[in-house]
């Protein structure tokens, strides 16, 4: 049996508690492993390892099934994720008119490679292929905000922005 219990208060863990309430509305349902890891994933913003440990000695299947299912489909991550994800386009129109200067000057500023997240949360950085804005070259996403053109100089108040 899994503690519920805070490791540091002893009291009852919020957490677990939460996790507990997205298992009961899955409770018998097959097939419903994908939709809990999603929702257990916006509770943290990531899948840390206790709460996969968690929902597999709750709802009896083995951690490697669901290892195999989180490390192979991309929307889940196993490590903390900052507030704000940054997509910089690598793709060939953003290429040739300087996306990798672009991204070159975000892991400066923000101090982090491509593939990583901030000390404090606040970013991650990642590339992507493709964000289907040819025309506003080169093109970032930072969550859900297209912002093209860019140049070098236009980053820092960017960013700045979702601070």
């Amino acid at each position: 049996m899994v503690d519920k219990r805070c490791s540091c208060c002893g009291g009852e863990n919020p957490e677990k508690v939460q996790i507990d309430a997205i298992l009961a509305r899955y409770q018998g349902k097959k097939g419903s492993l994908i939709p809990i890891l999603q929702e257990v994933q916006a509770l943290y913003n990531y899948l840390p390892k206790d709460a996969l440990e968690y929902i597999a000695a709750s709802t009896g299947t083995p951690i490697a099934q669901i290892y195999g299912v989180v490390t192979f489909y991309s929307q889940f991550h196993l490590n903390p994720r900052g507030r704000n994800i940054i997509r910089v386009c690598q793709g060939t129109a953003c290429h040739v008119r300087g996306g990798k200067v672009i991204l070159q000057t975000i892991e400066k500023e923000l101090g982090i490679k491509a593939g990583h997240t901030t000390e404090d949360l606040r970013f991650t950085l990642e590339t992507v292929a493709c964000i289907g804005a040819c025309g506003l070259a080169p093109v970032m996403q930072v969550n859900e905000d297209t912002h093209g053109r860019l140049t070098p100089d236009k980053l820092s108040a960017i960013l700045a922005k979702y601070q």
